[in-house]
Formats: structure tokens, sequence, C-alpha cells
């Protein structure tokens, strides 16, 4: 989906109406009506304002241009497990298992890894190729470069 249908249906949604919408994120009517043309797309401080007012992430107001995985562990995000700041934004690089209201949950790969290997193991996946595969994909990540 493209960023003005995302913004059209969030703002739907809600119930909002293009100058309720413009009101809550201080721009003007005409603001909301050229991004849900595809005229123009809001300004970073502005996707910021739609985030927090629809509670997704930036990623996904812009047609979730790109495939987020987690700085710390490696899983696949979308907004439901995104982490979040402590001020309620979303923090698009971890998920909500690595870090939470501003604070990360493993002080060391070691603790992650350990995590992982126990609860990631089933039929398809010992626990030994769990962590063989996470000691190789965590140096790899932001988190742990």
């Amino acid at each position: 989906m493209k960023t003005k249908e995302v913004i059209s249906e969030l703002r739907k949604e809600y119930g909002l109406s293009q100058d309720e919408l413009a009101e809550k994120v201080y721009v003007t009517r005409q603001a909301v009506s050229r991004w849900e043309t595809g005229e123009t797309i809001p300004n970073i401080e502005t996707l910021k304002l739609l985030s927090k007012l629809f509670d997704v992430s930036i990623n996904t107001l812009l047609g979730s241009p790109r495939k987020l995985i987690c700085q710390c562990c490696g899983m696949p995000l979308d907004d439901s497990i995104t982490s979040k700041e402590e001020n309620g934004m979303f923090n698009e690089d971890y998920c909500k298992w690595c870090y939470h209201e501003g604070k990360f949950r493993y002080s060391n790969k070691e603790d992650l890894i350990s995590y992982c290997s126990e609860h990631m193991a089933d039929e398809n996946w010992s626990s030994e190729q769990v962590r063989t595969y996470m000691e190789k994909l965590l140096p790899t990540l932001k988190h742990w470069k």
C-alpha cells in the first residue's frame, strides 16, 4: 500500500475528517488532501505526529517500504511487536522483547543466545542449531557490533 492510501485509511478508521486530522498534526486541510492524493508526503516531524496519533510506525505510514528486523535478536518486525520508547514513540530498530521503554533486556549476547536456544527450539530446529544460527547472526546486528 502507498502512503496516500495508508493515511487515508487510518484517517477514516479513526473517524476523522481531513480538517480534524489537519488540526491534530498542525497542518492545513489542503496538506492532508495532498497526502491523500499522493501529491506530497508528510515531513518527518509530521510523520512522527501521525505515528503517535494512529499508533503505527513511520515505516507503516510510508507503506512499509523496508523490511525491518530487530537489531538485537534478528526477529522480523511489524507494528505489533516493534518496541516503543518511554514517550510512546516507536523505535523501529528493536522488538518489544529486546528493548522496552528505553531499556535493553539483554546485557550480553550469551544471555540472548541461551534464551533463544531454549525457546526457539522445536521439531525442525534443535537447541544447538538455534545456538549456532544466533552465534552467526548476532554479530551482524547493530546492537552487537
